[in-house]
């Protein structure tokens, strides 16, 4: 961690967005900026007995943290897990920023009541898949219109739209490999029609935590309303997730077995992201899951 000075400007926005109801704002000091994450910069500052986390990225990144303000609201439905609450957002000078509640992180918590958590998020539900907007995942867009018709909703708003800008990345023989995959994606839905459950969208290891209570604690999400095992198809993909998170997770909310075929499906997305955020090192991969599907439907 290291002490910085941050625009004063920037600060004095924080500071009167925040506010203390009819009293004068306490001043906010000092500044640490810490590590953690690939696209923000991130810093932690006090107000006088209270800490605060600031992300800040470029001006022109002032919606995406907009919809995270919104996605964390969301995810605040529920109460088993902890969300961060954002206090403050906006842009000054050439800085887009979000302030939410500093969280204190112990080394270890209770994986099986994260399970129960991520089950709970998920009894959250709505009329149709997708969200009232959309939002990124990583720094890629990620478009939420909603949607009765979850396979459609997928081949086109998640992999097709991820394809297509793999292609425009240089990789557009992913785009004509799974072809099959976008044309007909009800092959890998036969008998289940899944419910539009609250998502946290981007649950992998780096974006859960147990607080010093050992409270479990989410956070980073890519909200929308879509089938619940695409989550989990994610907490798969990187591994950090032990096995009782998983039993607690199934006790509560059983899987279809047609889940074993359709996590990768839904892993497929992660991994083109990734693709499409941090190069060729995720080619293999992407290549493995398309053959491992097209052999599925043929």
């Amino acid at each position: 961690m290291v002490n910085i000075a941050l625009n004063p400007e920037l600060l004095q926005e924080i500071r009167r967005q925040i506010g203390t109801g009819g009293a004068a704002p306490l001043p906010i000091e000092p500044v640490t900026e810490v590590c953690g994450g690939q696209i923000n910069r991130n810093f932690v500052v006090r107000q006088g007995q209270r800490k605060l986390f600031v992300k800040l990225n470029d001006a022109t990144r002032l919606e995406m943290f907009a919809a995270e303000r919104e996605a964390l609201i969301e995810l605040q439905r529920q109460k088993r897990l902890h969300v961060p609450s954002p206090l403050a957002f906006g842009v000054s000078g050439d800085s887009a920023f979000l302030v939410m509640d500093y969280m204190e992180f112990g080394d270890r918590g209770d994986a099986a009541a994260l399970g129960r958590g991520v089950a709970a998020l998920h009894e959250i539900t709505a009329d149709a898949h997708g969200w009232r907007r959309d939002n990124t995942i990583g720094t890629t867009p990620q478009h939420n219109p909603t949607s009765t018709d979850w396979p459609r909703f997928w081949a086109e708003h998640r992999l097709g739209f991820q394809l297509e800008l793999a292609a425009r990345r240089g990789f557009p023989v992913l785009r004509d490999r799974a072809t099959d995959l976008l044309h007909d994606p009800v092959v890998f839905f036969a008998g289940y029609v899944p419910r539009p459950s609250l998502l946290h969208g981007d649950l992998w290891s780096g974006n859960f935590a147990y607080l010093s209570n050992g409270q479990p604690a989410v956070f980073d999400p890519a909200t929308y309303y879509g089938d619940r095992e695409t989550d989990l198809a994610m907490t798969e993909l990187f591994g950090g997730f032990d096995r009782d998170f998983y039993e607690a997770y199934r006790a509560q909310a059983p899987l279809d077995p047609g889940y074993t075929v359709r996590r990768h499906y839904y892993q497929l997305y992660h991994v083109l992201n990734h693709l499409n955020l941090f190069g060729a090192g995720y080619l293999v991969q992407a290549n493995s899951l398309i053959d491992r599907l097209v052999a599925e439907i043929r």
